[in-house]
Parts: C-alpha cells; structure tokens; sequence
C-alpha cells in the first residue's frame, strides 16, 4: 500500500466484530499479496482471530498460472472460487466491482478506496447480508 497515512488491513478490527457473532462464516482470501508473497503472508498480515477463519485463497498456485489468473477480474475469480467450494452461501467485500459477472452482483458488498470498512453502509450491508445467510 502506497497511500499516505494508510496502512493495510487497518479497518480489520471492524471486520473482527461483524463477525464476531457469526462463527460460522469463513474467509477465503482473494488479495494479490497471496500471488505476490504467499498465502501464509496475506494470511499472517490479519489478526488472529481472522486469520483462524481463513480457509484458502481464490489464487491456488498448484491449480492456476499466475498468468492466467492475472488476466480473469476480481470478480470472475471469486466467482471461480466460488464454483470450486460450492458454500451454502456466501458475499465479497472488494473495492473492485469491474468484471463482476452479473448474476453475483448481488453477493459484493463494495467499498470505497478511503473508506473501506468504516463505512457505515458497508458495515450495514454486511450486518444485512450475514443475519439473512
């Protein structure tokens, strides 16, 4: 991250207590700190008790070509994901809506590059979304 004043994950503690109701919800990590450093990087940048609700990441190295990848939207790789895991259900949080296939739209709960999770209409729409999964 290259913004001034701003530092990576840093509304990760908004995150913690959405969640913190909801046990059950899991997080596949879709960032490209996992193509760039690893996994287990990305993975480590977020606190414990996310990082204890991480199942995967939508780029798998043994699966796809860093290439290939690269070339699929943000949102046509969620989606992929989503195909290979089959959850019951299930919603993204990115800053990126280019690419979204249209019949999953619905599932991104989009923020704004200098708001993200402190934005109090996303947090409402994950409140929303996770009382109605």
């Amino acid at each position: 991250m290259h913004t001034p004043g701003r530092i990576l994950f840093e509304w990760m503690h908004i995150l913690d207590e959405l969640l913190a109701p909801h046990p059950e919800v899991k997080i596949v990590l879709s960032t490209s700190w996992v193509r760039e450093r690893s996994f287990n990087f990305a993975k480590a940048q977020l606190s414990q008790t996310l990082q204890e609700r991480v199942i995967g990441a939508t780029f798998h190295n043994r699966l796809m070509q860093k290439v290939e990848f690269d070339f699929v939207s943000r949102g046509q790789q969620v989606w992929n994901d989503v195909q290979r895991r089959q959850p019951v259900s299930w919603f993204a949080i990115d800053n990126d809506e280019k690419g979204w296939p249209e019949h999953c739209r619905d599932r991104l709960i989009k923020t704004e590059d200098r708001l993200g999770l402190s934005d109090a209409v996303v947090q409402n729409a994950i409140i929303n979304i996770l009382i109605l999964s």
